[in-house]
C-alpha cells in the first residue's frame, strides 16, 4: 500500500462535501472520461470521491465509476485497492454513538470492555520477550496518528517469545514486563479484550478526524491508513485480500489496555492496543496520546 498523492488533503475535504450532498445520479458524469495518468486533473479528488461513496454504500451498479476504479486499479492508485463497499468489520467507521465518546479513563474502559485477570504466568511471559525491530512495519502502525496530527508519535514496538504461550497469559501481567515506555513510571494500568472492528475503528478514526494539533484525512485515506496499520498490527503483507485478513483477525488475540502513567494524560484521546497473532510467539503493541507532552522549556516531558 502506498502514500497519498499530492494535494490530497484538499480533495478529500471536497470529495466527502460532494458524498454527503450530492446525489449519486448526479455525480456520475464526472467519471465520463478515464484518466490517462494520475497526475491529470481531477483525478485525486474522484479517486478519494470514489472512497467516500464506498463507505456509504453508494458505489454499486455504476458503470462509468466502475469503469474509472478499475483504470485507477491498473495505474496504481493506493486507493484503489480497498474494497468497493464497507466491509460488515467496518460498520463503525463514522458513527458517532451520543454519550459513546473516546476511551479517556480507567474506569471508562472497565465500563465498556471486559478485564482480563492478571497472572503469574503472564509475567513470566513477558519477562520472556525479546524485542524486534521493524521500522518499515512500526510507521505502518502508526499511520493513522502521524497522518492526523496527533500531538506525540506512537510507541510502537513488536516482540518475539521464545516459545508460544497460551492466550490466557496475554493480559496486563505479561505487558507490564515489556520495555514499553507507555507503562514506565509507576501507576495502575488495565487490560482488557477486545475486537478488531474496536481496533480498526479506533485507527479509522485516529486518521479521519485527525488529532487536537492536526488535520483529518477524511472518509477514503483514513480508511487506507487505518488497514495499512491493522496488516501491520497483524504482520500480514499488504497483498493479502481484505477479505482473507478478516477472517485471520479472529485467529490473534486483541487486547485494549489504559494506565494511569506519566505517558498517559486522560484528557483528549488515549489508546492502547496488543496483538498475540496465531502462532502466540509474535506480539505488537500500538500506544497513541494526543495530548500535547512538550515541557515548557522544549524537552519531552515522559
Amino acid at each position: 500500500m502506498s502514500d497519498d498523492g499530492p494535494g490530497a488533503r484538499g480533495d478529500a475535504k471536497v470529495a466527502a462535501r460532494l458524498a454527503g450532498t450530492t446525489p449519486v445520479r448526479e455525480l456520475e458524469p464526472l467519471f465520463a472520461e478515464v484518466p490517462e495518468n494520475l497526475r491529470a486533473p481531477g483525478v485525486e479528488m474522484r479517486a478519494c470521491l470514489l472512497g467516500e461513496l464506498a463507505l456509504i454504500g453508494a458505489r454499486t451498479g455504476q458503470e462509468r465509476m466502475d469503469a474509472y476504479a478499475g483504470r485507477l486499479r491498473g495505474l496504481g492508485h493506493p486507493l484503489a485497492r480497498l474494497p468497493e463497499t464497507r466491509l460488515d468489520v467496518e460498520h463503525r467507521f463514522g458513527v458517532r454513538v451520543r454519550g459513546l465518546g473516546s476511551v479517556k479513563t480507567l474506569r471508562q474502559l472497565l465500563c465498556r470492555f471486559p478485564e482480563l485477570p492478571r497472572s503469574d504466568a503472564g509475567a513470566a511471559a513477558g519477562r520472556g520477550a525479546v524485542g524486534v525491530d521493524d521500522d518499515v512495519r512500526a510507521r505502518a502502525v502508526a499511520r493513522p496518528f502521524t497522518a492526523g496530527g496527533w500531538a506525540r508519535t506512537p510507541e510502537v514496538r513488536f516482540f518475539a517469545l521464545p516459545a508460544p504461550r497460551d492466550p490466557g497469559d496475554f493480559g496486563m501481567s505479561f505487558l507490564e514486563r515489556l520495555s514499553l515506555a507507555c507503562l514506565q513510571g509507576g501507576g495502575t494500568a488495565v487490560a482488557c479484550a477486545t475486537t478488531p472492528d474496536d481496533v480498526l475503528n479506533e485507527l479509522f478514526s485516529a486518521a479521519c478526524y485527525g488529532g487536537v494539533g492536526g488535520q483529518g484525512q477524511g472518509g477514503a485515506y483514513a480508511r487506507l491508513f487505518a488497514w495499512e496499520s491493522l496488516y501491520a498490527l497483524m504482520g500480514l503483507p499488504a497483498d493479502v485480500p481484505f477479505l482473507d485478513a478478516v477472517r485471520t483477525t479472529p485467529d490473534h488475540r486483541w487486547v485494549r489496555f489504559l494506565a494511569s502513567t506519566p505517558w498517559f494524560h486522560h484528557d483528549t484521546a488515549d489508546v492502547g492496543f496488543a496483538v498475540l497473532d496465531p502462532s502466540r510467539t509474535h506480539v505488537a503493541v500500538l500506544a497513541a496520546t494526543d495530548t500535547d507532552v512538550t515541557a515548557p522549556d522544549g524537552s519531552a516531558r515522559l
